[in-house]
């Protein structure tokens, strides 16, 4: 998409969605829910909202469009670098009246400056970038604050219907993805960020893997031969993990009169054995791996699977094709409150016939957070740059949480081995033997 008319019209959609999903996120709760603090892990919910403001005045009210602060004293109130989330209730934080008041103000003159603004003759203009840039900030927060629902006590603050059933009936468990070149990242998708880029070629070798993300069923087959208290299939900080959090299943499941029941978004339920496995660190993934005699699959493997078409040999924009995504194709943008079942979304499934690539769970795959061969910050280090190394693992696909603008088949997500607040899951490889 290059028109600019075009582009102008996708920002000016993209920041509508994601406002409105800001609106039910944060009115679905009454003001002390949303001041307080539902976990260390978590931002009160009113830190979140008038961050999403005060970015969005700094790059489209300020970097765009050269206008003086409008609120410069709280700048340092909501720079995520300078105050770590624990701390962040002891800020002089704005109310919720007055956050709300400030996010709206901002809003109003960016959308005056996306309908003046050119959008040619700068990165940051050039095709509505910082204008994707901040739709992409936004729901990413959002998605933030969807964890933070999950996170807090008490009834069910948000609703949504169930999503499509799904069948594994007459998939295979694996498939075998040939190995050989491909491209991987993009130097053309006009949103994407940073560490998306820049396009290079890639070899992998050929790999089996699960045409489904792995179910709580499966899962639970690990916990009951003893995968928690089995040392062996541990890396070493993950068996330690488990041992000083006296950790025995996904975070939210408990066993109660013989049965595993979860908590979701306020309700206890039974887990639903066809599902994808929610709330699991890297380190739970990995083990469940190495006791199935599987692994989990490099970042590039993941993409090779996600994005080549081993018939024209060209590298997709997701599993299906180059369409944006539809309600048929994957489980995304809050549309339902959890994963749907394995099997879910037949039009969604790539080439060769693996499901669920996009949307439903983060999956976590064995890589490193790390540059690509000519990567350059942009527009800021602190969005990547900083977290590159070993500490941090690389999530792809996307989770039901994630918004469309925040999720394409070249999307990086990262973090910590130990977080199992964040919808993740996994899948599982093999090599080609």
């Amino acid at each position: 998409m290059t028109d600019p008319e075009l582009l102008r019209a996708r920002a000016l959609t993209a920041l509508t969605a994601a406002r409105a999903r800001t609106g039910t996120l944060t009115s679905s709760v009454d003001d002390h829910e949303l001041t307080a603090q539902h976990s260390p892990l978590m931002s009160p919910l009113v830190w979140d909202l008038a961050h999403i403001g005060n970015q969005e005045e700094q790059w489209l009210l300020r970097a765009v469009a050269g206008q003086d602060a409008i609120r410069p004293e709280i700048d340092s109130l909501y720079d995520a670098f300078e105050h770590p989330r624990a701390a962040r209730p002891t800020l002089p934080l704005l109310a919720p009246t007055e956050a709300r008041r400030y996010a709206a103000d901002v809003r109003g003159r960016a959308l005056d400056v996306l309908e003046s603004t050119p959008l040619r003759g700068g990165p940051l203009t050039d095709a509505a970038f910082a204008f994707g840039m901040i739709a992409q900030h936004e729901q990413q927060h959002d998605e933030t604050m969807l964890i933070t629902h999950q996170l807090r006590s008490g009834p069910a603050a948000l609703t949504a219907p169930e999503p499509p059933p799904g069948s594994t009936e007459g998939l295979p468990s694996e498939v075998l993805v040939p190995g050989g070149p491909f491209t991987m990242g993009t130097s053309t998708e006009p949103w994407a960020l940073d560490n998306e880029r820049p396009a290079h070629h890639r070899v992998v070798s050929s790999f089996h893997l699960d045409t489904t993300p792995v179910t709580c069923g499966a899962y639970l087959r690990f916990i009951e031969d003893g995968g928690y208290r089995e040392e062996r299939w541990w890396d070493p900080a993950g068996w330690t993990m488990v041992r000083e959090h006296d950790l025995n299943a996904p975070l939210f499941w408990r066993r109660e009169g013989g049965q595993w029941l979860r908590r979701r978004f306020g309700v206890t339920e039974p887990v639903p054995l066809d599902e994808p496995v929610l709330h699991v660190s890297w380190y739970e993934a990995d083990a469940y791996a190495r006791w199935a005699g599987r692994r989990l699959p490099t970042e590039a493997e993941w993409e090779k699977a996600a994005r080549h078409d081993p018939v024209s040999g060209r590298s997709r924009r997701y599993p299906w094709g180059d369409a944006d995504p539809t309600a048929a194709h994957a489980n995304l943008g809050q549309t339902h409150l959890r994963p749907a079942p394995a099997g879910a979304y037949p039009e969604g499934q790539s080439p060769l016939g693996i499901r669920q690539l996009m949307g439903d769970v983060w999956e976590w795959t064995s890589s490193d957070f790390l540059p690509y061969p000519g990567f350059v910050a942009f527009p800021y280090r602190e969005y990547s740059e900083v977290f590159f190394g070993p500490g941090h693992k690389v999530l792809r696909g996307g989770a039901f949480s994630v918004d469309e603008v925040a999720c394409r088949g070249t999307f990086r997500n990262w973090d910590l081995p130990v977080r199992r607040q964040i919808f993740a899951g996994f899948r599982t490889a093999r090599d080609d033997a």
